[in-house]
């Protein structure tokens, strides 16, 4: 029978390439991508600015992301279960636009380049970086539900420092102050990045360090690590303070008391950034006030 100037009704049809380009940009979402260009950014800066020339920056760039990308996408597969159980639909793993195979294996083969990358620049500093990728997939696999949450951020990014200065001729290790500046920074940023979770985390067995200590106590705690951390960037190094020192320290005041203050709601991540953008501050004026090391 042949009928005339109706169609048939088709099923629309998903082209392969629009499959492969949502899983692509699924991966890359999935990889906490913001934060791995962040660290890598500010730890190629120290590079620069502390002499490993270009070669030399250009490996320490590809190590730190390589490292952190591992990190990223390792974080999310092992939380697909509780993201699911916890309904975050924003997670691309939840919503079913990559699959955890492929997550898993970008995390390894991120990892797996990491390690060359860490070791081209010599053992000392490659074993420092190594040491420090270790602590933040420890978090991972399961010290972030203890009251130990805290130490691999704060290893982790104390370490980072030592990553450039011990490929250096000599070896030498960073200034003490730089590495207490990255264990503060670190451990507040842990504790301002939790607090959008603590009750999806609470309701799936996550009893880190600021589920332990509640919103208030964690909100203030973060804001005397952060503001500590600036401190310790700002008065480390030798010589007086500059106006620009002292305009600094009162900016990081400022972001701090936006880490402390409640927000109206309890999932927003202007704490986190806030700390992102404290901690940007103190680099950038660790790096204009030049760059010795001692």
């Amino acid at each position: 029978m042949h009928t005339t100037g109706v169609r048939p009704a088709t099923t629309p049809t998903v082209q392969p390439q629009s499959r492969r380009g949502a899983a692509a940009r699924g991966l890359l979402a999935a990889s906490h991508a913001a934060p791995a260009l962040a660290v890598t950014a500010v730890v190629t800066a120290l590079a620069v600015a502390w002499g490993r020339g270009t070669a030399g920056s250009a490996l320490v760039a590809s190590a730190v992301l390589t490292g952190q990308l591992s990190v990223g996408w390792c974080n999310d597969r092992i939380d697909l279960h509780r993201d699911l159980a916890t309904g975050r639909t924003d997670k691309p793993l939840v919503a079913g636009v990559v699959r955890p195979r492929s997550v898993a294996a970008a995390a390894g083969g991120a990892l797996a380049l990491c390690v060359p990358l860490s070791l081209a620049g010599g053992l000392a500093a490659g074993a420092a970086h190594l040491v420090g990728v270790a602590a933040a997939w420890s978090y991972n696999l399961g010290v972030k539900r203890t009251a130990l949450s805290w130490l691999p951020y704060a290893g982790a990014f104390a370490l980072l420092p030592a990553f450039v200065t011990l490929a250096l001729p000599g070896h030498p290790w960073p200034p003490a102050w730089v590495t207490a500046a990255g264990a503060l920074l670190g451990t507040g940023a842990h504790l301002t990045n939790a607090l959008p979770d603590i009750p999806g985390d609470l309701a799936t067995g996550v009893r880190g360090l600021p589920h332990r200590l509640g919103p208030h106590l964690t909100r203030a705690l973060a804001a005397t690590l952060l503001l500590a951390g600036a401190a310790a960037l700002v008065l480390g190094p030798p010589g007086p303070l500059t106006t620009t020192d002292r305009a600094c320290l009162a900016a990081t005041g400022t972001l701090a008391l936006t880490v402390a203050l409640p927000t109206r709601d309890p999932r927003s991540r202007l704490p986190f950034l806030a700390s992102l953008a404290l901690a940007a501050l103190d680099i950038a004026l660790l790096l204009l006030r030049g760059t010795a090391l001692t």
